[in-house]
């Protein structure tokens, strides 16, 4: 496997700046339209300077945006609010919906419904994708689509890489991105799911050729 999931570890979110997006949210919820680093010192215990440091991360991320308040001959001064990316980051977590909702499936008895709406799911995430492959003009291969999906799979912290079969390109998934949702190596719908969404994206049928669940290193998808 390559390192190039690593090359988004920049764009990672820290704790503190988690704090600090939580910090202006209160902040805003109780009635302020904007806040300031005074407030923001207060609120969380630190340093101007760090809280400074933070808002500059933050801004750079596109997660917060400030506004310039001049009042007087005094120094200009800057007061900040969440961007619809930070209230995201700083949002419920959906993750137990969706497991509770893919339980729920996984539950339905009629075997077409469940396989009819496992199809559907499949098809609207791989559309997903395709749609920005096809922003892509480079993207023309099936080799080349492979290699800007798993570089799009990589900034969702998704371990993956493309390698080589022969002639044919083969995307490697070095970790499930779902482990909470493969937890019953008896049950393989999540593998299937991910078989018709990649073979949606890329727009030309794939099959799992080796899978975790059986003991392989990586699950890997090839034409």
């Amino acid at each position: 496997m390559s390192d190039t999931s690593h090359r988004f570890a920049s764009n990672e979110l820290r704790s503190v700046d988690r704090e600090l997006l939580i910090a202006i949210r209160r902040g805003l919820a109780a009635g302020a339209d904007s806040v300031g680093i005074g407030e923001l010192v207060e609120a969380l215990g630190v340093t101007a300077t760090a809280v400074r440091q933070r808002v500059d991360r933050l801004l750079d991320m596109g997660l917060i945006d400030r506004e310039k308040v001049v009042a007087g001959r005094g120094r200009p001064t800057y007061r900040y609010r969440l961007t619809i990316s930070g209230y995201r980051q700083v949002g419920s977590n959906p993750t137990e919906l969706a497991e509770a909702m893919w339980r729920e499936i996984l539950e339905v008895k009629n075997t077409e419904l469940r396989e009819r709406l496992l199809s559907s799911i499949a098809a609207r995430m791989g559309r997903q994708y395709a749609a920005q492959l096809r922003d892509d003009d480079s993207s023309t291969t099936v080799g080349e689509r492979m290699q800007r999906l798993s570089q799009m799979l990589a900034a969702r912290h998704v371990v993956t890489d493309v390698s080589k079969s022969g002639e044919l390109p083969v995307l490697d998934i070095g970790a499930c991105p779902y482990p909470s949702l493969t937890d019953a190596s008896e049950d393989r719908s999540m593998c299937r799911l991910e078989e018709q969404m990649f073979s949606e994206a890329l727009g030309q049928p794939v099959q799992l050729s080796s899978c975790r669940l059986d003991g392989d290193s990586c699950c890997q998808f090839s034409p």
